[in-house]
């Protein structure tokens, strides 16, 4: 699974945080690069979201006795699935988190 994206947010998330806490401005060599979270936060998505139809497809292929599917391809498939979810559902309660904290803050 390709997980540069959701490193990418996790930085951008970081740095946002740092800055806000008083942290230095970024120097001019050490620019970040514009991201629009809304597109990485929806290629994450499709990222889990193929993931676990590809691990449906090979359930489905497997249990109708297709003889080209092997159970450890089956059960690889189904394990990358789940922990592509469970990842996927660390960072929604991770931005979550953030955007409580953001809410609280007093103006």
């Amino acid at each position: 699974m390709d997980t540069s994206g959701i490193d990418n947010i996790l930085q951008q998330l970081q740095a946002a945080s740092a800055l806000a806490a008083g942290g230095k401005k970024q120097s001019g060599g050490d620019e970040i690069t514009r991201v629009d979270f809304n597109e990485k936060l929806k290629a994450a998505v499709d990222q889990v979201n193929n993931a676990q139809q590809v691990a449906d497809k090979l359930t489905m292929q497997f249990v109708s006795g297709e003889s080209n599917v092997d159970l450890h391809e089956v059960m690889i498939s189904l394990q990358k699935a789940n922990v592509s979810f469970q990842s996927m559902v660390q960072v929604r309660n991770k931005l979550v988190t953030a955007y409580q904290e953001i809410m609280n803050m007093q103006v």
